[in-house]
């Protein structure tokens, strides 16, 4: 399932996107401590925080998640917004907490038997 799916399956809107909105996503991670995303968001996975800036951004390059969801309408600042069309990093946000935004990924890729 791709980014571009679990966010038209979730109802995420998408604050950035391009090609990374068609990255597949195998699973999800809940975090928003960036040192320990670093070491334990797994690959491919769609990072739900409510950091949203730069920092945020690095960690998902560097632990190369699918995507960032923004959960609790937080927002990403213009410079991470920025960092991430550079770096193809999809962002998405929503209104549900984390655990919420977390549960809705999990139960579209369950769906299709991710």
């Amino acid at each position: 399932m791709t980014v571009k799916e679990i966010a038209e399956r979730c109802g995420f809107a998408v604050a950035c996107g391009g090609d990374g909105l068609e990255r597949a996503v195998t699973g999800v991670f809940c975090c928003d401590l960036l040192s320990w995303a670093m070491g334990r968001a797994p690959a491919d996975s769609a990072w739900i925080t409510v950091m949203g800036n730069v920092n945020a951004v690095a960690v998902a390059v560097l632990a190369d998640t699918a995507c960032l969801v923004l959960a609790e309408d937080a927002v990403m600042d213009d410079a991470g917004l920025q960092k991430a069309q550079a770096q193809g990093v999809a962002v998405l946000r929503t209104a549900l907490p984390s655990f919420d935004a977390g549960l809705a990924v999990h139960t579209a890729l369950a769906a299709e038997g991710v």
